[in-house]
């Protein structure tokens, strides 16, 4: 591991200058003014009130935060629009309907189309004159979507592509003006920019869900759809290299809108828990109630930190890249992003259904908002990729990382001088190579077995939220309630990374002395002692309570 001091340029929340909290004051006031009214009338489907929200969030700029400015955008960073995506995680159906239309409805332009197409549909997306939308999934194929049905046959003069197929879930697909559709050709995968008025384009009937109920989601028809050439986004037979890249970008927007919902969520439960009363007094003052309230602020800490050092060194890696190598770069965070989206969907999970039983059964009843967010949370660990194939994709890159420059697994020396925290890190690290290791010599066919690849990627999730948070906490260093946070984060987490490395040494290792000696060097290891966390966590409620505008 890098020492401590060579990372302290990461981004964190802290950071945002007041130019850009202006921006995201704006998605704020957008949110509570105009769409959490309209909550009602945008779960009826009314499609007239969610056309005219994103007008209005046109002419805030909000559609146009990643938009070039020849194109009428704003032109900022990953950082911004992350903020922006945060602010927006309050809204409910809006903000899923928000995040296809500024994410997967409006990248593939800016970073794969030609300047026609930018100049043609880049405008209206960013006023919201049209909504976008992005159709990639089929009823066959969810996961495995890069080998889709939808086809797509050159006419006779080669002038036009002729579309045929179904696309299954389509998000915004009652409203979309413009779908980006991915379609097998001769030469492999492609995508196209289909317009809603092109002939044979039709939407099916608005499917029935459990949550998010005022996006729009339905099949969209394709029947002979004739598709100019000049319509194909990319190159022809690179349609996967368009359907990777953007859902990299798209994943790391949801994880942010995810914790925008969490924060919404660990609102609602710290205000019902300070007004209802049982045995005479606030349900806030047990301490089991504390208990929930500090692990969803330390689930939030740990998941903000994480993704605004990924949407940093995003922006980091980006900032001087040539047209032709910014893709290349993007690509290159594909763990990042999947393991972001897997975090802060799981801990959106587990925020919100706590939420729900600190209400105790009024969070049951519809009259409570809390109940919403519950129903609406559990799509985004199906979204953008469900979170078991992001697992696959953290765990088939890092263990690639590995075999390319395997590292040393030598523990940290007992006298070697470093903070607590770093100490877990350190220790979390060789138990990753450990792990990695233990498994390259079992030569275990990862893809094969899949219960290595969930640890594997959950070890790498867990370290990485841990260095996250204690670098973020380090360079902010003016408040003791997040140096509490960190210190559970990281004792927490070495204690889940320590047991899935023992788990994977008794899974791969079949000759029992081997077994016992990596097994008897884990037990050796100089664990810092473990601290009182009960307190540190009734320390955090107590900060949270008194000062509810702390979780913002």
């Amino acid at each position: 591991m890098d020492k401590l001091e060579d990372k302290m340029n990461i981004f964190t929340p802290e950071d945002f200058q007041d130019e850009e909290e202006l921006i995201a004051k704006t998605a704020e006031l957008f949110i509570k003014q105009d769409v959490s009214p309209k909550i009602t009338a945008i779960e009826k489907h009314q499609y007239e009130v969610t056309r005219h929200l994103f007008q209005k969030a046109g002419d805030l700029g909000l559609l146009a935060i990643e938009i070039p400015e020849d194109y009428g955008g704003l032109a900022l960073n990953k950082k911004i629009s992350g903020l922006v995506a945060e602010k927006m995680g309050y809204g409910g159906s809006f903000s899923v309907s928000y995040n296809i239309h500024a994410g997967v409805g409006t990248l593939p332009y800016v970073y794969f189309g030609d300047a026609s197409q930018k100049h043609r549909y880049l405008p209206k997306l960013a006023s919201g004159e049209w909504i976008g939308a992005y159709a990639l999934t089929e009823p066959d194929a969810g996961s495995d979507a890069l080998h889709p049905q939808t086809n797509a046959i050159l006419n006779g003069d080669g002038s036009a592509w002729i579309l045929n197929g179904e696309k299954q879930w389509i998000t915004n697909a009652q409203l979309a003006n413009i779908f980006v559709v991915f379609a097998k050709t001769s030469e492999g995968m492609t995508a196209f920019i289909v317009e809603r008025t092109f002939t044979g384009v039709s939407v099916g009937q608005e499917e029935e869900k459990m949550g998010i109920k005022g996006s729009s989601t339905a099949t969209l028809i394709l029947e002979d759809v004739s598709v100019p050439r000049d319509n194909v986004l990319g190159e022809v037979g690179k349609g996967h290299k368009v359907a990777m890249n953007i859902l990299n970008m798209a994943r790391l927007k949801l994880a942010f809108s995810n914790i925008g919902t969490a924060k919404q969520a660990l609102q609602l439960a710290v205000g019902y828990g300070k007004e209802r009363k049982q045995f005479h007094k606030p349900i806030v003052d047990f301490t089991m109630i504390q208990e929930k309230l500090a692990d969803m602020a330390i689930s939030i800490y740990g998941a903000e930190s994480a993704a605004y050092r990924t949407a940093g060194e995003i922006d980091d890696a980006i900032k001087l890249a040539s047209k032709e190598s910014m893709v290349h770069k993007i690509a290159d965070f594909a763990l990042e992003c999947a393991l972001n989206k897997v975090n802060c969907s799981e801990a959106l999970g587990k925020i919100v259904d706590e939420a729900v039983q600190i209400h105790g059964g009024y969070g049951y009843m519809q009259d409570y908002e809390v109940e919403r967010l519950y129903r609406d949370a559990r799509i985004s660990r199906i979204f953008e990729g469900t979170n078991e194939i992001n697992r696959l994709t953290i765990a088939k890159m890092l263990y690639k990382k590995y075999t390319l420059a395997p590292s040393t697994y030598n523990a940290p020396a007992a006298e070697q001088p470093a903070e607590i925290n770093q100490q877990y890190i350190q220790l979390s690290n060789y138990l990753m190579q450990v792990a990695l290791a233990v498994i390259t010599d079992a030569q275990i066919h990862l893809e094969q077995e899949q219960e290595y690849m969930r640890l594997l990627a959950d070890m790498a999730k867990d370290l990485y939220v841990m260095e996250a948070s204690l670098l973020r906490t380090v360079k902010n260093a003016n408040e003791k309630t997040k140096y509490l946070m960190t210190d559970i984060i990281c004792q927490e987490g070495y204690r889940k990374i320590e047991k899935s490395t023992i788990d994977i040494i008794c899974a791969a290792e079949t000759n029992e002395q081997k077994r016992k000696i990596w097994l008897d060097a884990i037990q050796q290891l100089n664990i810092p002692l473990h601290q009182n966390l009960f307190m540190k966590k009734r320390e955090i409620a107590r900060n949270i309570i008194n000062n509810p505008k702390s979780i913002s």
